[in-house]
């Protein structure tokens, strides 16, 4: 009788999602910094700069609970393997388009947009995914594990988008995200997981829908969640939003350096995670919750001075920090219900609706201020 695995990187399977996954996500990043410097390289306005975010975030905000629905009721292979398809399709015609010179900055916001689609639709089946290609005992492992493998393309996947932006255009990294789609897409054909059989008829999707937002509005909890996840997206959206225009303004700097900036924050992200183990055995995650958003704006309240927000934009960030900070239920809470997929997915729209909705401020507020950085400036009152 053969032993059971002890980590999932003995399971071949799951070894070769996790390597294609990477790549993938590699790719990913790297169109990213091939788009947002584009559309700096085409002379955009901020604005333009900016909802290069924006369009990328906004499916993400419109189609959580709809894609979760359909992770939950279709098979998630098949899912998988339509999404990842489908952006593969898009990211070549992006390449091709840029290659011929036809690509302009509002034809670049529709292939982001797109490809925000098929990431929005990809997302959900693949987190459901997870249980499917190991036991469930090892389960936690691979979570962390795909985690980590996040991480390490966070981290350097935007440089070398950089490089490639600065040696070779955006052309290539954009074909270069097409081409990262492969591995995965061919793995996961081969894959045919053992699943048992649907015991009961599939959930009408506008009722499992109903059921995820029915759930969140009648738990306090979640309610809590989703303010600080507004309140969050909303006033820091903008760093990313507008660091093209950073890393060319204001460092005087080229593709490289904004894949570099971009890549701090997944060495960020790692080192958080590393803190986070140590904090999490002398703090509850309200705790590290409440000691993180401190830091923060104790941090961004020592930079230069900016331009006073408008009066509606503080009372507007007084209220929600008033509503998050009074409550000291525990935001871990959301684990237990039976909607519990569905709750986690609408949390993800509302943060990427407050990014959505901060980016498209804050790229106006940058079209008539000399300092793109305005991100720093909503967070210094937060306090007051």
């Amino acid at each position: 009788m053969s032993a059971e695995p002890t980590s999932p990187f003995r399971l071949p399977l799951f070894r070769a999602i996790w390597i294609a996954s990477l790549c993938s996500n590699f790719g990913g990043l790297i169109q990213a910094v091939g788009a947002s410097w584009m559309m700096t390289s085409l002379g955009a306005s901020p604005q333009m700069i900016a909802l290069v975010q924006a369009s990328t975030s906004l499916p993400i905000m419109l189609l959580p609970l709809w894609a979760g629905a359909v992770a939950d009721n279709l098979d998630r292979r098949r899912v998988l393997l339509a999404a990842q398809s489908f952006m593969l399709l898009v990211s070549a015609l992006l390449a091709t388009g840029t290659w011929l010179g036809l690509v302009t900055p509002w034809l670049l916001l529709v292939f982001t947009f797109l490809i925000g689609c098929g990431t929005a639709i990809n997302g959900p089946a693949w987190q459901a995914s997870v249980g499917d290609m190991v036991p469930r005992p090892l389960l936690s492992s691979a979570v962390a594990y795909n985690s980590m493998g996040f991480n390490i393309a966070r981290s350097l996947g935007p440089a070398i988008g950089g490089v490639i932006v600065a040696t070779a255009g955006a052309a290539t990294a954009f074909l270069a995200n097409a081409v990262s789609y492969i591995g995965l897409i061919f793995v996961l054909k081969r894959w045919q997981p053992d699943l048992p059989p649907r015991k009961l008829p599939r959930e009408r999707l506008g009722l499992a829908m109903a059921a995820g937002v029915r759930y969140v509005r009648l738990s306090p909890h979640i309610r809590v969640v989703l303010a600080r996840a507004a309140l969050f997206g909303l006033s820091a959206s903008a760093l990313q939003a507008l660091m093209p225009l950073v890393a060319r303004d204001l460092i005087r700097g080229g593709p490289l350096i904004y894949g570099l900036l971009l890549g701090a924050f997944g060495l960020g992200a790692v080192g958080g995670a590393v803190l986070g183990r140590q904090l999490r055995e002398r703090l509850s995650t309200e705790g590290i919750v409440r000691v993180a958003s401190a830091g923060l704006a104790a941090r961004w309240n020592q930079s230069p001075p900016y331009p006073e927000p408008s009066e509606p934009h503080r009372q507007m960030q007084r209220v929600l920090l008033r509503q998050i900070m009074s409550r000291s239920d525990h935001p871990m809470s959301m684990r237990r219900g039976p909607d519990r997929k569905l709750t986690l997915r609408l949390v993800a729209m509302i943060a990427m609706g407050a990014v959505r909705l901060s980016t498209e401020a804050f790229d106006r507020e940058a079209g008539t201020r000399t300092m793109p950085t305005l991100f720093a400036r909503n967070l210094r009152h937060l306090r007051n």
